[in-house]
């Protein structure tokens, strides 16, 4: 059961002889928040591993937060002022507005100015004499991202689209992305062209005066490590990790978890790790960028901040090294962040903990000892998947890095 928080100050009775003095009053403890998740666009969705692993990682943040999850937000219900939101999806500002969240202590999750600069869009700038943007579109955070992000452009006409693909075929091969696609999905190397055009076609120009598109170097021998921060009333937590693949039911390679290592506090004591000099320039552009989306786009906040940074080989045999897309929702390694979190709740003098996230499939899965389960059960697509967190206890009390 919820714990009751009254919202009047108590009163205390005067003391016998002080029946003429003013009554002493003392504050109320502030009323809990009220955690509710939010499912947007997708909200048709009833099940499945997505939605109940949104839930559960919801329940785990009312938790943090020293209450329960009462449900799921509906517009037709008066809710209190001091209310939580774990949405399912970066929020923009007008939804953000509407739903009465003002700044990062009011969801788990971010807020954008637009639609587009939640999307891999805003990784790359616009070609110099780019014929077409959205409004809102900031070519001064294009600028500033120059030197922190791969070899590419965002294009929202066929003729923009076709202009940066000429630019980079001059030193090697181009891929194109779609703006909302997760993992590999929504993406194709394009030769030349016809094979372009064909890309474009597919896509429409309506689409792409909408959505638009990313046009970037094709690079090889693919790297990635995530840098990410995670904020929740007086925690902080910031980390980097790997992500690994697994084979799904279908006999595929997908998203199979992240190994973490986080520190309590901000980006200033994850530099001060002990890493390697990879994994210090990930850290440095991916905060960097960071600071740029602040900077540049007004009415972004986020709780929860990831980035994705790449090395790759382009066709010159030049290493490359850039932020390759964002995330300001909850995402696969939100288990291992709320692992770390916890355990520094519990524990002020941790410094750093390793967590880890895994997503198996298959019927038969041996959860670890200790682990926290997160899904157990049977998408209708996906099939039999289990999902679960762990935090290696053995962790550090000083500052000198894992």
């Amino acid at each position: 059961m919820m714990p009751s928080h009254s919202n009047e100050s108590p009163i205390i009775a005067p003391r016998r002889g002080e029946d003429n003095l003013k009554m002493r009053t003392f504050p109320a403890t502030p009323a809990l928040p009220v955690v509710l998740v939010y499912r947007g666009q997708r909200k048709s969705v009833q099940s499945g591993h997505d939605v109940g692993t949104l839930w559960a990682l919801a329940r785990q943040i009312a938790e943090l937060k020293g209450t329960e999850l009462a449900g799921e937000f509906d517009e037709k219900h008066a809710y209190p002022a001091h209310r939580y939101l774990v949405p399912d999806d970066t929020l923009t500002l007008a939804q953000a507005r509407k739903l009465g969240v003002r700044s990062e202590r009011y969801l788990f999750g971010g807020v954008v100015p637009f639609a587009f600069v939640a999307t891999k869009l805003i990784a790359h700038a616009l070609p110099d004499d780019a014929q077409a943007s959205p409004p809102g579109w900031s070519r001064v955070f294009g600028e500033h991202i120059g030197s922190l992000v791969l070899p590419g452009y965002a294009a929202f006409s066929r003729v923009d689209a076709c202009n940066a693909a000429r630019i980079l075929w001059q030193e090697g091969g181009v891929r194109i992305k779609r703006p909302y696609g997760v993992g590999g999905a929504g993406q194709s190397i394009v030769a030349d062209m016809d094979e372009l055009e064909a890309e474009l076609d597919a896509l429409g120009d309506a689409a792409l005066r909408a959505e638009g598109i990313v046009v970037e170097r094709q690079l090889d021998s693919i790297e990635t490590l995530s840098v990410g921060q995670v904020t929740l009333d007086d925690l902080v937590a910031s980390y980097y990790g790997v992500q690994h693949l697994t084979v799904n039911n279908h006999g595929h390679h997908v998203y199979g978890g992240t190994d973490l290592v986080a520190v309590h506090g901000g980006f200033d004591l994850l530099m001060q790790l002990d890493v390697m000099s990879d994994v210090q320039e990930a850290i440095i552009k991916a905060r960097a960028f960071d600071a740029a989306v602040q900077n540049d786009y007004a009415g972004f906040f986020a709780s929860r901040r990831n980035y994705d940074v790449a090395w790759g080989i382009d066709a010159q045999g030049v290493r490359r090294c850039g932020v390759l897309e964002q995330s300001w929702r909850i995402g696969g390694a939100t288990g291992a962040e709320l692992g770390a979190l916890r355990m520094f709740r519990a524990d002020p003098r941790v410094h750093a903990v390793r967590a880890s996230t895994r997503e198996i499939y298959g019927g038969d899965v041996q959860v670890p000892d200790g682990a926290c389960v997160i899904y157990r059960g049977v998408d209708p697509q996906a099939g039999a998947i289990t999902k679960y967190y762990t935090v290696d206890r053995n962790t550090l009390q000083g500052s000198n890095g894992i």
